[in-house]
């Protein structure tokens, strides 16, 4: 039974075992909880043998009260380590998540551009959310499933081997027609839980464009347009689904019917040899409920493989993004530019956004400190370009860029860009008050820096006359307020 069915299988879920190593202390307790609890919840079928064995065949009632106590016992140890290594697998489950959804969120920070604009914005959104919920499934509920029937499943065969180990082999033999079926399916498993995935992250791209845009769309009126586009979308979504659970569904059914085959032909078997009595009544009870209690682990097994197979492909598309590499190649000793001037010059710069496609070629100009300077030319010729690579949002391919006479590339890009104001072609307002916005990117503003800021951008009779001032909450995209 191969769960992983190829080598980045294994490399995913070793990228994620390292998440785990900070908190390895309440691992390695939380797992001892989950095999302590497995041991005790299949110790009673052998205590169930002796009651029928010594009690009720040889009546020896001195054994009766003790064996009932031994049975509330092994329940009572059993709740006591299922609390605990849920407590401890879902703590340690959920801060893995935090620390895979922050560094994946940081990385999307400083992805460059060309990646950015080549993906949709819901996309990103879909796997930082979407993508590491998942996952969060996986270390939280997946995990324990598997470790916990895993134990259950090998301690129920140590049982079964010490009551009768000729029928223990007969039993073995659904063993590989059971690892074939698991094998084959999870493979399938793995193609559609990827194609979920995807289709889920187009479902949030769509609505986040159609919300995003809301005026453009009534404008346009396409409001039936952008639904047809989101029932589209959410119906492919929900055809991989269905074929995902159809898979689990033959992959559980046929499982259990195997089981069940084994367990009518143990059933004759036993029967035979309790005549014959090579085995005692009591000995083919326990064996028969231990048979019956090894069909949940391997229906448990046989559908976490389904959920591991999703979340490899969830763990995918999550390093896939963090594998990228950041917005431009920073210098190993950075030059900071504490009292930058403002001279800019361009030394026969070119960029091309695909390959072959300059937007421009060789352009030479020199902006000098404190001078204005207005650029114009049709739609496409790259004003925009020009500002973006003054900010070092993308690198020329060929050609230099020099600040204050020193080349852009070597510069500390944090204080670089510090130290310049920008006005972006599309007003963008973040959700929060007034003085979060004006203050944007500046710590321990004070409100006479406001103020200020607000009498150069001419609007500070505007917020003077709102009634919370700085402190009025701007929605999404500055929504609420006029102008």
């Amino acid at each position: 039974m191969n769960i992983f069915t190829n080598k980045r299988d294994w490399t995913s879920y070793i990228r994620l075992l390292k998440y785990c190593w900070p908190y390895r202390v309440r691992l390695f307790w939380g797992v001892i909880c989950m095999v302590l609890g497995a041991l005790a919840s299949i110790t009673p079928p052998w205590l169930i043998k002796n009651v029928v064995d010594d009690v009720l065949i040889k009546g020896d009632s001195s054994l009766l009260v003790l064996l009932c106590l031994a049975v509330v016992f092994f329940y009572s140890l059993k709740g006591i380590f299922n609390y605990l290594h849920l407590y401890l697998m879902t703590w340690v489950g959920n801060k893995v998540v935090i620390d895979l959804r922050l560094e994946l969120y940081d990385k999307t920070q400083r992805l460059p551009l060309t990646v950015i604009y080549g993906r949709r914005s819901g996309e990103f959104l879909s796997r930082i959310t979407n993508d590491v919920a998942t996952i969060q499934g996986i270390l939280s509920t997946t995990v324990i499933s598997f470790v916990v029937q895993g134990v259950t499943f090998v301690g129920i065969l140590c049982f079964l081997f010490t009551l009768d180990w000729s029928l223990t082999l007969i039993t073995f033999a659904i063993i590989p027609p059971t690892a074939f079926v698991i094998d084959k399916t999870s493979k399938r498993l793995r193609v559609v839980g990827k194609a979920t995935q995807e289709r889920l992250a187009s479902v949030a791209a769509i609505a986040q464009e159609a919300v995003s845009s809301i005026k453009v769309v009534r404008s346009f009126v396409t409001e039936e347009q952008e639904y047809n586009r989101f029932k589209d979308e959410s119906y492919s979504h929900f055809e991989t689904l269905i074929e995902s659970t159809k898979l689990k569904g033959i992959l559980e059914g046929v499982v259990e019917i195997i089981l069940i085959i084994a367990l009518a032909f143990v059933l004759w078997w036993g029967g035979r040899n309790v005549i014959s009595s090579k085995l005692t009544a009591g000995g083919l009870i326990a064996f028969l409920t231990y048979l019956g209690l090894l069909v949940q682990p391997v229906k448990t097994i046989s559908s976490v493989i389904g959920q591991i197979q999703q979340g490899a492909a969830s763990a995918d598309r999550i390093f896939e993004i963090l594998d990228e590499k950041n917005e431009v190649p920073i210098a190993e000793n950075p030059i900071k530019l504490d009292n930058m001037k403002g001279h800019i010059e361009f030394k026969n710069v070119s960029f091309a956004y695909v390959k072959d496609a300059n937007v421009l070629n060789n352009l030479s100009l020199e902006i000098n400190e404190g001078e204005k300077v207005a650029i114009v030319g049709h739609t496409g010729a790259g004003k925009s370009t020009i500002a973006d690579l003054v900010m070092r949002f993308y690198d020329p391919t060929g050609g230099e860029i020099l600040i204050d006479g020193q080349k852009l590339e070597n510069l500390d890009l944090k204080n670089y860009r510090k130290q310049i104001g920008v006005v972006p072609q599309d007003p963008v307002l973040m959700k929060g008050s007034l003085a979060y916005n004006i203050g944007y990117g500046i710590d321990n503003v004070t409100e006479e820096m406001l103020e200020r800021a607000a009498n150069i951008a001419g609007i500070y009779d505007f917020i003077n006359e709102l009634p919370e001032r700085f402190n009025t909450e701007v929605g999404e995209r500055g929504v609420t307020l006029s102008g």
